[in-house]
């Protein structure tokens, strides 16, 4: 891993509301196309897989830091980010300005990111097969209730 790129400040609050400086940088580009390629999959409930979701964020982490001293501490191993991240909550924010620093993610100023752009294609692919459902539970639900008002 080479040098951070373009690093940041930001300032993420603990699950107590306590902030804590991290810096955080841009991606390479290689790492980049990893991280976008994995994470929201890997993340999803059911259907993710757990291990490839902690090795995309520990792959992540590599690129986040926490000022000491003169210089700086990258976070490059899992025990330094259990060391220096104080909650779950206050990862998730690392994670989320990561995603954001790195694909508008979650788009800025109202502007559509990233996220806006996986819930488009989903709802696409989902909606197919979802309509047909939904037009059975209906009919079957109409079925029932015919059924209960007969004497």
């Amino acid at each position: 891993m080479g040098a951070l790129i373009k690093p940041r400040v930001v300032s993420l609050a603990n699950k107590d509301g306590e902030p804590k400086d991290f810096i955080i940088s841009r991606l390479p580009a290689t790492v980049a196309r990893e991280v976008v390629a994995k994470y929201p999959t890997s993340a999803l409930p059911k259907i993710g897989d757990y291990q490839t979701s902690e090795d995309t964020m520990l792959l992540m982490m590599r690129y986040v830091a926490i000022p000491q001293g003169d210089g700086e501490l990258v976070l490059r191993t899992k025990a330094l980010v259990d060391n220096h991240v104080d909650d779950v909550v206050q990862l998730l924010r690392i994670e989320a300005e990561m995603l954001e620093e790195n694909t508008g993610f979650f788009g800025r100023g109202g502007s559509p990111g990233f996220l806006d752009f996986l819930l488009r294609r989903l709802a696409q692919y989902i909606t197919p097969t979802l309509t047909p459902f939904l037009e059975q539970l209906s009919a079957l639900a109409e079925q029932r209730l015919q059924n209960s008002k007969q004497p």
